[in-house]
């Protein structure tokens, strides 16, 4: 039986949740992404990047993004510069700034990525460049 204040939260709870309870992973061509949490103004998601994929050369123009590395290596475009990040390692993509997000490694690249915006929906993508021609 769930308590009164366990169907709370889970009726708040804005994530997607499958039919475990757990939030709902989404696939794609590149790996997977997870919604953790989200709120006015904000959205938490767990992403994995699969060995030697990437993300299509994007820009938001709703909302900025943190990225912070769990596991794996990232090789990151932002604007005209190219960063790698280690685990514990992180990086801040501006709104309104092109960036791509790369697994150059052998293992899965895991990294939290917090959204803050007006706007946060998946249709908030411009693509510039997209392997899996999106």
């Amino acid at each position: 039986m769930v308590s009164k204040q366990t169907a709370t939260q889970l009726q708040a709870d804005p994530a997607p949740l499958s039919p475990t309870g757990l939030a709902a992973t989404e696939l794609r061509p590149w790996g997977s992404f997870t919604i953790l949490e989200e709120g006015p103004g904000y959205k938490i998601k767990r992403i994995e990047v699969k060995p030697n994929h990437r993300l299509s050369l994007q820009m938001h123009h709703h909302r900025s993004e943190h990225w912070i590395v769990i596991s794996g290596i990232a090789k990151v475009q932002r604007g005209n510069e190219e960063i790698m990040l280690s685990p514990n390692q992180s990086t801040y993509v501006p709104q309104f700034t092109m960036h791509r997000l790369e697994n150059p490694g052998m293992i899965p690249l895991v990294l939290i990525e917090v959204q803050n915006g007006e706007y946060l929906g998946e249709d908030d993508i411009q693509r510039f460049a997209d392997d899996y021609a999106r």
